[in-house]
């Protein structure tokens, strides 16, 4: 299966394709960065607006609110077809990405290709509940985007001396971001 192929981006809201001229192309260098030693599954990506992952949060977490990025793994495939052929997909919401990029300081295309490979990571099993988990997913996101030339996005949570840490979602008042299995 051709690299690019993997990755379905759909960009529903046109406010990314404004901000970001060559979206798409983004995302796709995001998402296969972090598809690249996992078989030849795929993933749709859906670049939406803050209403659209609003209804989603409140669908199938119960939270009434929108978040960065849900990402919703596939369920079991059928017998007949390959195990790695579809591994879920991912809701990025523009407005909510675009405020955490401003507040932390750092361009939006660089933010959108962390939460495109964090999105997908959870697609792939990370997770991040406890701190064990956390550390191994906060690594490998630093080693791929590193690899992309992107900054290590949770600089400026060591950094900080309140000793708090926002994570992804960084207002208060916006629903962390989530995982839906199957």
């Amino acid at each position: 299966m051709n690299a690019r192929d993997r990755v379905e981006v759909e960009i529903e809201a046109e406010a990314w394709s404004a901000a970001l001229p060559g979206v798409e192309d983004l995302v796709q260098q995001a998402a296969q960065a972090a598809l690249v030693d996992h078989g030849d599954g795929g993933v749709v990506i859906l670049l939406t607006d803050d209403a659209a992952v609003g209804d989603l949060n409140a669908r199938f977490r119960d939270v009434d609110a929108p978040t960065n990025v849900l990402a919703f793994p596939a369920g079991p495939n059928p017998e007949d077809a390959p195990q790695d052929m579809y591994l879920g997909d991912v809701a990025l919401a523009f407005g909510v990405c675009e405020r955490e990029a401003l507040d932390q300081g750092k361009p939006l295309a660089d933010h959108l290709r962390h939460l495109v490979i964090h999105g997908v990571l959870h697609l792939l099993g990370y997770d991040h509940q406890d701190d064990v988990q956390a550390t191994a997913m906060e690594s490998r996101e630093r080693e791929l985007l590193a690899g992309l030339g992107v900054p290590d996005p949770y600089a400026h949570e060591r950094a900080s001396d309140a000793g708090t840490s926002e994570g992804l979602g960084g207002h208060p008042d916006v629903a962390k971001h989530a995982v839906r299995h199957g």
